[in-house]
């Protein structure tokens, strides 16, 4: 908590099962937990990080973990990298692997991921508001039936 408070941490994001509310109780730096397999990973998984990282951003520096700050943690940060500040998918992988980051057999999924991705879609995706890069997804579906009920 001191090295929260003297970073001036002002959010801290989640990617386990469990919120942070047993150890986090600070008032001021704010809890966002959005937890997800880093074995089925997905753009609508991605999106929903980044855009929490762009929100939580204003009220200061963000915090992201997971249980060991690799796999999740490690993609988060390098999908940001390379979606939100034009990285190249190289140069943020190169930091992943030599930053420490995956230490389990998950990494791979990971890595597949973030190799397949379409950086494009994700940033118009993005920037549109759109839960995912595909209108088949299962957030994007749930507008059609919303919208399919209205007269």
């Amino acid at each position: 908590m001191p090295l929260l408070e003297k970073l001036k941490v002002g959010t801290v994001i989640t990617f386990l099962p469990e919120s942070d509310s047993s150890w986090l109780s600070t008032p001021g730096i704010a809890q966002v937990h959005l937890p997800y397999r880093t074995n089925h990973v997905d753009d609508a998984e991605v999106l929903k990080v980044l855009r929490a990282i762009q929100t939580a951003e204003a009220m200061g520096p963000v915090l992201m973990h997971c249980k060991h700050g690799s796999d999740r943690t490690g993609l988060m940060a390098a999908m940001y990298r390379v979606v939100v500040q034009g990285w190249s998918k190289e140069d943020a992988m190169n930091e992943m692997t030599q930053g420490g980051f995956g230490d389990s057999t998950h990494f791979k999924d990971g890595v597949r991921y973030m190799m397949q991705a379409d950086v494009d879609k994700l940033r118009t995706a993005l920037a549109d508001g759109d839960c995912s890069t595909s209108p088949f997804a299962s957030c994007s579906m749930k507008s059609w039936f919303k919208s399919a009920h209205v007269e």
